[in-house]
């Protein structure tokens, strides 16, 4: 199947095509690949005589009355009818859809799906969904929903993906591989996924496609560390600059970071190319630890880059490092994208002069223009925001370059071993001395008063807090705590003498900046945010988070968030709101409850979550994979590691065909960056 722009289907014209593009669709096969978050089992249809409770379902009966269209006081629209089959009649009701009048005919029979309600006057059925008996697409079988945007309906994406479903989209995995992992083939899997007809057809689709990604993933990271291997690299001689560093500092490094700090300057020395992987939890001094390897590696005369993915996080590298260098002679500077094209100029000649010394940017960082005179070493500030191709990206920007990644999420070792197999692992296990742990509640409803007093008097004692939801808007099918309807409740109540601010993933990455860097400098008193603060955020005065629906979050997100507190000086608090309040959900945030550990924690998420889910349920931006999740996918993920690790050792013979066709995968994926963003 050609790939074409995605304007080639039928109703897309120019509003819905940048509402696709929204959603990082530009071209048919990004539509194909864009798989739904989940699927509604709507192929039980009830009888109307049946219904004897408040729940979402689906009815086949005929149209009894004409549709009557009214008006209410407010201006809303209100259409009612009535809908009778074999057991009884239904009265059901739209609200503000006038079209209703001139599509549902007296008479005929159509398949209904939405809720029913009880009503002063009985049983209801309230603005369903309906279709043509025989002609439904929507109603009566297994139903997938897609992540949308403004713009965009569920039957309009769905409707575009039936158009170019394909028969004949060329096969991406070779067929020896689909025959010793009993996979189906791609065109099966691919309307499997979009469509399924049961949920057996679903998990076999599943299978293949997440086998696929995670298969080729693993070929990316072992093309990259093969690559890495046979590439010479800058000799950076300590040289005795790491213990007149540590002199210069006002605090002494932990065990663990002395120990990563030495795993490093061995690779920068060896004349081979480094790839270390920095895994460190939450204040462990990762960047204490990449600020000693920039100065051995400024010392030798060479350059540095950081690349991180927010602009706070830039702007916050940026006083670290030149605090820490101040007087040393190493020249830091910054670059992001809202600098104006004469300010980045102006960098990028300083630079290629070799005025400059560190460049820590966002993404600007490795844009055409930015060259360095000499760059030895470069490193990715919370690499699962980065794709493996902006890593390689950065890396050649030089010759011969020295590559370290720092996360802040601690991962299972084994999971790190797997997922991370074009890096050597360091591991900072340790927290600084006098570093006080967050405590931690998980609470019920029924303490929300006392919790609004205990955000009152934090905030009387002049610190700050963040309150972080799930959602940005009300959900039709969930009731979850929401950041804006929190926020309107809280600003009329419990803060309305106090200044609190809505931060989400919705908003423009300038407003975003802005109101972070005002709740950074303390104008801020509460931050009612979505999950868009987990990462790198660095406020020392908030002391108190708080998580609504915290069952809604994986353990290891939860243990991000708890990071952005305990911070400063004070002893910080995270309270934990658990909807659900049952014996699962009380045992998975125990485990917050009674340790900080993040890398515990994280064992502990991979115990909990299991298998389960016939969908890898993305956390917030977590996930790297379209389709697979690392946690309840393991066994896959173990399945593909000892295929990669058989065709390594050439235990499992590939034809010439089949490795041309990995080896083309191989290099496509790393020029798009698919699969890892």
């Amino acid at each position: 199947m050609q790939e074409k722009d995605i304007c080639v289907i039928h109703g897309v014209g120019e509003e819905r095509k940048k509402a696709f593009h929204r959603l990082g669709v530009f071209t048919t096969q990004d539509l194909l690949f864009f798989f739904p978050r989940e699927y509604e089992d709507r192929s039980i249809i009830s009888k109307i005589g049946q219904l004897n409770e408040e729940k979402t379902v689906g009815i086949c009966a005929t149209v009894f009355s004409a549709v009557r269209k009214t008006h209410g006081k407010s201006g809303m629209t209100l259409c009612q009818t009535t809908i009778y089959d074999d057991t009884g009649k239904l009265d059901v009701l739209w609200f503000n859809n006038p079209y209703v009048v001139n599509h549902l005919k007296v008479g005929q029979t159509y398949l209904f799906y939405g809720r029913i309600v009880y009503h002063l006057t009985g049983w209801q059925m309230q603005s369903p969904i309906y279709e043509a008996e025989g002609k439904q697409e929507q109603i009566g079988g297994i139903v997938p929903v897609y992540p949308l945007t403004v713009g965009l309906s569920q039957k309009q994406v769905s409707n575009a993906v039936r158009e170019i479903l394909p028969q004949d989209y060329k096969e991406t995995l070779p067929e020896s591989i689909r025959q010793e992992q009993k996979l189906c083939e791609i065109n099966y899997a691919l309307s499997q996924m979009h469509f399924p007809k049961t949920f057996a057809d679903l998990e076999i689709a599943r299978r293949r496609m997440v086998f696929e990604e995670l298969f080729y993933y693993q070929m990316c990271l072992l093309h990259m560390k093969e690559e890495s291997k046979s590439t010479k690299a800058h000799i950076l001689a300590d040289d005795g600059y790491f213990t007149e560093f540590c002199s210069r500092l006002p605090f002494p490094l932990t065990g663990a970071q002395k120990r990563a700090v030495l795993e490093i300057l061995e690779d920068l020395k060896s004349g081979k190319s480094m790839n270390r992987l920095v895994q460190g939890d939450v204040g462990s001094g990762k960047t204490a630890v990449a600020a000693a390897a920039i100065y051995v590696t400024a010392k030798n005369g060479c350059q540095s880059a950081l690349m991180a993915p927010t602009e706070i996080l830039v702007n916050q590298h940026y006083e670290s490092f030149c605090e820490m260098f101040q007087n040393s002679g190493i020249r830091v500077e910054k670059i992001t994208g809202s600098m104006s094209a004469k300010t980045k100029k102006e960098i990028a000649e300083r630079l290629i002069r070799g005025e400059i010394d560190l460049l820590i940017g966002t993404h600007a960082i490795i844009q055409k223009n930015i060259i360095f005179s000499n760059l030895a070493f470069v490193i990715t500030d919370e690499q699962h925001r980065f794709g493996v191709a902006q890593r390689a990206a950065l890396g050649a920007k030089g010759i011969g370059v020295h590559k370290l990644v720092m996360s802040a999420t601690p991962i299972p070792r084994t999971l790190s071993l797997i997922l991370c197999g074009d890096l050597d692992i360091s591991i900072i296990d340790e927290l600084p001395p006098g570093r006080k742990n967050v405590e931690t509640f998980a609470v019920g409803e029924s303490m929300r008063a006392r919790i609004n007093r205990f955000i009152v008097k934090n905030v009387e004692e002049g610190r700050q807090v963040y309150i972080v939801c799930p959602l940005i808007e009300e959900s039709e099918k969930m009731d979850l705590e929401n950041a804006k309807r929190l926020y309107e409740t809280l600003s009329q109540t419990v803060l309305k003498n106090y200044h609190a601010a809505l931060l989400h993933g919705a908003m423009k990455q300038k407003e975003k900046d802005e109101i972070m860097t005002d709740f950074m400098a303390g104008k801020i008193d509460v931050m009612i945010s979505t999950t868009v603060i987990e990462v790198g955020v660095n406020v020392k005065n908030a002391n108190l988070m708080i998580v609504e629906n915290a069952e809604r979050f994986g353990l290891s997100q939860l243990h991000q968030l708890r990071g952005r507190v305990g911070r400063g000086e004070f002893q910080s608090y995270c309270i934990l709101f658990d909807e659900l309040q049952n014996e699962q959900s009380r045992a998975r945030l125990k485990v917050l409850c009674d340790t900080n550990d993040g890398f515990l924690i994280s064992e502990a998420d991979l115990k909990m979550r299991g298998s389960g889910e016939i969908l890898g349920k993305r956390q917030s931006g977590q996930n790297e994979f379209r389709v697979a999740d690392i946690f309840s996918d393991m066994a896959i993920l173990k399945e593909v590691q000892g295929l990669v690790f058989k065709i390594k050792k050439g235990e499992f013979i590939l034809s010439k065909d089949d490795e041309i066709m990995i080896q083309n995968r191989v290099e496509y994926m790393l020029s798009k960056d698919i699969a890892f963003n």
